[in-house]
């Protein structure tokens, strides 16, 4: 594959913009550092303040132990100590010392089910703090690795089981495209740190089956609930439709997501000396255009709504920071791959959106939420708990679709 020229005046080229990229990815660092809790990180309230009882999460500590490193490799003074903070929480209070794995909140605090989705952070994380040199990093990958693959890793569906009790006897009989596309995201990096190709592999398999079979078969929407056998479960959480995690119907920030980690895995095989299969960017395309198509200003104001329902109709109308990030994201991997102007456009377009209703410049980082008259809002996240996908919004559009983030910007910084 070879990565066409950009367009004269692409963003992507601009050295103006990249400059702008840099100083709102050190906005958004400054506010973050505020989430340090004695074991691990916690969230943040909308003025940068840990909330009130607030405590330490894993899902927090693993984003941001991986951000805080992707700074650090950058060259960011006093990120490091950071990142080596999230180890220490990831390999003691986070970490369950009976049964192994990983908990939602110290010694299973709550919920004490033992999540894919948060095990596939574990070893992002894990992979980003190797690169960066953090002390005990190595050893928190081995045993992320091992967990993956000892419990969640199904080598008879080519895919990560969902969840366990805290002791592992009880699975869940549920199967998630979310915490699988995380898996994709954590395997690419996973694949650059070990040097071990079998993780594109696998990679490659999730997308096979929740892409290349059910959503393209699906007019390009993410089919996000499975049953144990990877039937769809397309009426689930009808009652709870905002959910966190598993929202009822499809997720545009879903399909923006799995967008640009297809390609990411196309240019990882590539660079491998891999097969890289050509629905890849096939998909990749249909994946944005639908979104673009039937999520943006769909309800009459501008913006991505949250959710649709099968008839592509708007069913959860706020607009969330993360899908906005994701939509920048992949719309900088389509073009890079491309070069077609179509994208430059959608580019600027979702920054533009950014700029003008998410990114707070009173009180810091970006308002996670605004609802469908695009003020800001709290229905669904309360705060500002999130770093990782508006950080990694303004690091991918700098980088080539393959390595991954953290070993990318290793080798960028290195060569400069």
């Amino acid at each position: 594959m070879k990565t066409p020229d950009l367009a004269p005046g692409s963003w992507l080229g601009s050295t103006v913009h990249a400059a702008w990229l840099q100083a709102e990815g050190q906005r958004l660092l400054a506010f973050a550092r505020a989430s340090q809790l004695p074991d691990g990180f916690g969230s943040l309230d909308t003025e940068g303040c840990l909330q009130p009882m607030a405590g330490s999460e894993t899902l927090q500590t693993t984003r941001m132990t991986h951000s805080f490193a992707l700074a650090h490799l950058q060259g960011v003074p006093g990120y490091l100590p950071l990142v080596e903070h999230g180890v220490t929480a990831l390999r003691g209070a986070l970490h369950d010392t009976r049964h192994g794995g990983w908990f939602a909140r110290p010694q299973g605090q709550g919920d004490s089910t033992k999540a894919a989705y948060l095990h596939a952070f574990v070893a992002l994380a894990a992979s980003s703090a190797v690169v960066a040199g953090a002390v005990g990093a190595q050893g928190l990958l081995v045993d992320a690795i091992h967990t993956l693959e000892a419990r969640f890793w199904s080598e008879e569906q080519g895919a990560l089981r969902e969840s366990f009790s805290s002791d592992w006897q009880q699975a869940e009989a549920y199967r998630g495209a979310n915490s699988n596309m995380h898996a994709t995201e954590a395997f690419l990096a996973l694949a650059d740190v070990t040097g071990d190709t079998l993780w594109l592999d696998r990679a490659l398999r999730i997308a096979e089956r929740i892409i290349h079979i059910h959503a393209a078969a699906n007019d390009y929407w993410v089919v996000e609930h499975f049953d144990a056998h990877w039937q769809p479960l397309p009426h689930y959480n009808r009652d709870d439709p905002a959910d966190h995690f598993r929202p009822f119907g499809t997720t545009p920030g879903h399909a923006f997501e799995w967008a640009r980690l297809l390609l990411h895995l196309e240019a990882a095989r590539e660079l491998a000396g891999l097969h890289a299969p050509s629905w890849l960017l096939e998909c990749a395309r249909g994946l944005f255009d639908s979104a673009c198509r039937d999520a943006w200003s769909v309800d009459g104001s501008q913006g991505i709504v949250y959710t649709l329902d099968w008839d592509n109709c708007p069913v959860v109308r706020e607009r969330l920071h993360w899908v906005h990030a994701e939509a920048c994201a992949s719309a900088a991997a389509l073009l890079r791959r491309t070069g077609e102007a179509q994208y430059e456009r959608w580019y600027r377009c979702f920054w533009g959106f950014i700029d003008c209703h998410f990114i707070d410049r009173v009180a810091g980082s970006w308002h996670h939420e605004l609802d469908p008259g695009n003020r800001p809002a709290a229905t669904i996240w309360a705060g500002k708990p999130d770093l990782y996908h508006a950080y990694q919004a303004v690091l991918l559009p700098g980088l080539q679709l393959a390595p991954s983030l953290a070993t990318a910007i290793s080798r960028y910084v290195t060569k400069r």
